[in-house]
């Protein structure tokens, strides 16, 4: 059951992120050029997104347990560190080099776009050597589900 429900999340993701043409590196670039021809669509994608997102962290908040899972996650620690701003940094200048970032690159490779393909070919790679050369510390485990 939790592999169909994140399947179905996943493919519902996708299919947002095509519906509203996220998956256009033009449209994000369009975004991000404040002093040319600026395109809003990408923040009412968000601002869409914000609304049910903030409804289901307040059914969250009401649960003991998640419906498919032991415990909900520990919250993140808050520290800003030289890891997390390198990786904004990163995910920052390929989101304004070429408009992709992980999801939409997923969804339009999806849709047979060579430069989607491409990308997402270059971010497994790029994730794949960044594993290898800094594992990842080991996650913190709440100690009780709230």
């Amino acid at each position: 059951m939790r592999w169909f429900i994140a399947l179905a999340s996943g493919a519902l993701f996708g299919l947002g992120l095509v519906v509203s043409d996220m998956v256009n590196p033009a449209r994000v670039l369009g975004f991000l050029d404040l002093a040319g021809g600026w395109d809003p669509t990408l923040a009412f994608v968000m601002g869409g997104a914000l609304i049910p997102m903030a409804l289901a962290w307040r059914v969250a908040a009401t649960r003991p347990a998640p419906v498919c899972g032991t415990a909900f996650p520990a919250p993140p620690a808050g520290m800003i560190d030289g890891r997390l701003i390198a990786g904004a940094a990163v995910f920052g200048l390929g989101w304004g080099l070429v408009g992709f970032c992980p999801g939409p690159a997923l969804a339009a490779t999806g849709t047979g776009s060579l430069g989607a393909f491409i990308f997402t070919v270059a971010m497994t790679v790029g994730m794949i050597v960044h594993g290898m050369a800094f594992p990842a510390p080991p996650l913190r485990q709440r100690a009780q589900p709230r």
